[in-house]
Order: C-alpha cells, then sequence, then structure tokens
C-alpha cells in the first residue's frame, strides 16, 4: 500500500500536476525550516501524437523524472471535477501514470484537490491561477514567478509540506481503531 509518510528531519516532495499535453512537475526539499526548489518545469507530449505513443513518452519521462530525483513522496493533483469531459480523461490518464510511476518507484503518495492545494498555498480554496503563482514565489523565495504548471506543481509540494504532519499524527492516533 502506498503511504504519504513525512520524517521531520527531511523531507523531499515532488509535485506532480497532471496532464497529458503539459504535465507539471516541482520538487521542494525542507530541511529544517527551509523550503527549497530542486527542480520545476514541464514535461510535454505533442497534441498530434497517437494518444498510447504520447502515455508512452509521458510515462518514460515520469519514470526517468522520479528515478533522477528520488523523491520521499509524490503529491498528485486529485482529478475531482472538469467542466470539459475530454480534458477530464487526458488529465486523468496523465494522473494514473504519475500514481502508479511513484508508488514503483517505492515513494510516499499522496493526492490532493485543486481546493485543498489553494487554501494551503493562499489561505482560500478558490484563489485564482496568479495569486497561486505569486504565493508560489513568495514562499518559495523565488526570483521570478514561476508558469502556471510549474507553479500548481510546486503548491502540490507546498500543500504536502503543510498537510503531512496533521496526516502523520492523525494515522498514528487512529492506529489499531477498527
Amino acid at each position: 500500500m502506498a503511504r504519504a509518510g513525512y520524517d521531520d528531519e527531511l523531507v523531499f516532495v515532488l509535485g506532480i500536476d497532471p496532464g497529458l499535453t503539459r504535465c507539471g512537475y516541482g520538487a521542494v526539499a525542507r530541511e529544517g525550516a527551509t523550503l527549497r526548489v530542486v527542480a520545476a518545469g514541464v514535461l510535454t507530449t505533442a497534441a498530434g501524437d497517437e494518444l498510447p505513443d504520447r502515455l508512452a513518452e509521458l510515462q518514460g519521462r515520469l519514470r526517468r523524472l522520479i528515478a533522477e530525483l528520488a523523491p520521499a513522496v509524490v503529491a498528485v493533483e486529485r482529478v475531482f471535477f472538469q467542466v470539459n469531459a475530454r480534458t477530464a480523461m487526458s488529465v486523468g490518464q496523465a494522473s494514473g501514470l504519475a500514481l502508479a510511476e511513484a508508488s514503483a518507484a517505492g515513494c510516499g503518495v499522496a493526492q490532493y484537490t485543486a481546493n485543498e492545494v489553494k487554501q494551503a498555498v493562499t489561505g482560500f480554496g478558490g484563489a485564482p491561477k496568479e495569486q497561486v503563482q505569486r504565493m508560489v514565489q513568495a514562499q518559495l523565495a523565488l526570483a521570478a514567478r514561476p508558469g502556471a504548471d510549474a507553479a500548481d506543481a510546486l503548491a502540490l509540494a507546498l500543500c504536502h509540506h503543510a498537510m503531512a504532519p496533521l496526516r502523520a499524527t492523525v494515522a498514528r492516533a487512529t492506529r489499531g481503531r477498527g
């Protein structure tokens, strides 16, 4: 079973904002009270390529990214609601690949909805993308505002850093209860 652990000394979280055309990633390490960006960017696939080829390409890139960065935990945005069914399908497929690759690599896995991430990073679950970008920039002391996909992935990592201690406490408190 995948775990979403948290080590009080050092936690290295890779956030994944899933998408088939644009899949954002952002890795944030916490050392004591300091958070620092280890890597951030966007994995892309060509919209004109066949779906199986795009999925295979994204899967390989995610596998290499996770192997290279070796995060303790991978935090993936949970597909909660999409107005466009086509978008929901491609996001769901990319999300499934990220979850499977993280689990196969032995990483802890956590999922958060977009509203949970926005709440953790900005204090408001309905925050617009620009506000998320500004708060990610401020919280991580970045010289420049990250692009939307990378900012969303970094926000996922920040959300896990904020939520994981509480999740770990609840898990310890409820262990052994029926």
